[in-house]
């Protein structure tokens, strides 16, 4: 085995964090924390609960990233004294906690770099998630049961608040869909790259001869729409239905009529909400998911009319993004990304960082690799 080499190990976790640094801009952080601090403690604040309720969460993120910066550079510095005492000393003790933390230390500048990498336009904001079954019958109805729970534990882990907004139950097992709402920073820079086509391959437990199925769901993620976005739908373009809230096996929940559908009509779009209580409180929830998807729909054709203009630039997502094999052998693989794994239970578990961190770094390179592409079709070489 090959001496760890300390110094070099140091010196690439001092470059790193310089690198974050500069990418973050700290002294752009910082100035962002003393406005949210004067916003924070306005009087009258909590007037407006919702807005109280953002400046509070934006304030508490900025402020933990300076934190994990500030503790990133402090324990290169301290990591560099314990590796010069323990070899003045020729302590392997000492040596071998220096290792270990340098290890550490580097896992978690990885984890902090992925945050400079999200520099997409809805990137900071909050997510809305959207799983549907596909093919595969009742166990595709199974599996996007299994998706919505491995989200939410994912969200579980990380401290994020999820809230579940509508599910439609299938009749024998499973959702037919969900959707469900992430708040936090970086949510939606995060599980964007969650969309697409899901495949589970298992013996079936719903097969009374013990056969091999293959299911499919659907993920679907868009930005939380504010106010600023400017998405206007008349009244005119959408159907809205109303009917009665239902849970597992269509057993009524309440006799109101407080679920709400709206279709919109130019698109087919459709949106179900039925978690609150109150038909109102449902109506404008369900008009918010419409609103982002609207929003992602106009930035889709853009983005199609700017790649008709530059010609064909490389494709970047492919249908099927990522495959849960459970038999004939345990394996997790994502298919843009290359990344897999054989604990396929924790993955279920929500044990998906590793797949997230990996394709948002994929994302950046198709965006690096296709912006490129763009400039040598503006700028020729001569």
């Amino acid at each position: 085995m090959a001496e760890f080499d300390y110094t070099q190990a140091i010196a690439d976790a001092r470059a790193k964090y310089e690198s974050i640094a500069l990418a973050l801009d700290i002294d752009r952080m910082k100035q962002q924390e003393q406005d949210l601090e004067v916003e924070a403690s306005a009087p009258g604040l909590w007037d407006d609960p919702e807005n109280a309720q953002k400046i509070t969460s934006k304030l508490s993120a900025v402020q933990s990233q300076l934190k994990r910066l500030a503790s990133a550079q402090q324990r290169i510095e301290d990591v560099e004294t314990l590796v010069e005492l323990g070899q003045e000393e020729n302590d392997a003790d000492t040596l071998s906690e220096a290792q270990n933390e340098v290890e550490g230390i580097q896992k978690d500048l990885d984890d902090m770099e992925i945050q400079t990498l999200m520099d997409g336009e809805y990137d900071e904001r909050s997510a809305v998630v959207t799983i549907r079954s596909g093919a595969g019958g009742v166990d595709a109805a199974d599996f996007a049961q299994m998706l919505l729970r491995m989200y939410l534990r994912w969200a579980e882990r990380n401290g994020y608040k999820a809230k579940v907004m509508d599910t439609s139950y299938a009749e024998e097992a499973g959702i037919k869909s969900a959707t469900f709402q992430v708040d936090a920073p970086y949510a939606y820079g995060r599980l964007s790259v969650e969309g697409g086509t899901h495949r589970l391959v298992r013996i079936s437990p719903f097969d009374n001869q013990g056969r091999r199925q293959t299911s499919f769901a659907a993920v679907e993620v868009v930005p939380l729409v504010e106010a600023t976005d400017h998405i206007d739908v008349p009244e005119s373009e959408i159907r809205v239905d109303t009917y009665c809230a239902s849970g597992p096996g269509g057993q009524g929940v309440n006799t109101t009529y407080s679920a709400v559908r709206i279709t919109h009509i130019p698109t087919g779009i459709v949106v179900t909400m039925q978690d609150e209580r109150s038909q109102i409180q449902n109506r404008a929830a369900a008009m918010a998911v419409l609103q982002s998807r609207l929003l992602v729909l106009r930035h889709e054709e853009e983005a199609k009319k700017k790649k008709e203009l530059a010609g064909d630039i490389k494709a970047s997502w492919g249908d099927q993004m990522r495959s849960y094999v459970l038999h004939p052998y345990q394996m997790v693989k994502d298919l843009r990304t290359g990344y897999e794994t054989s604990q396929t239970q924790a993955v279920f578990d929500g044990d998906i960082d590793e797949f997230i961190q990996e394709g948002i770094r994929w994302r950046h390179e198709q965006r690096r690799e296709a912006s490129e592409e763009d400039n040598e079709e503006h700028w020729p070489q001569e």
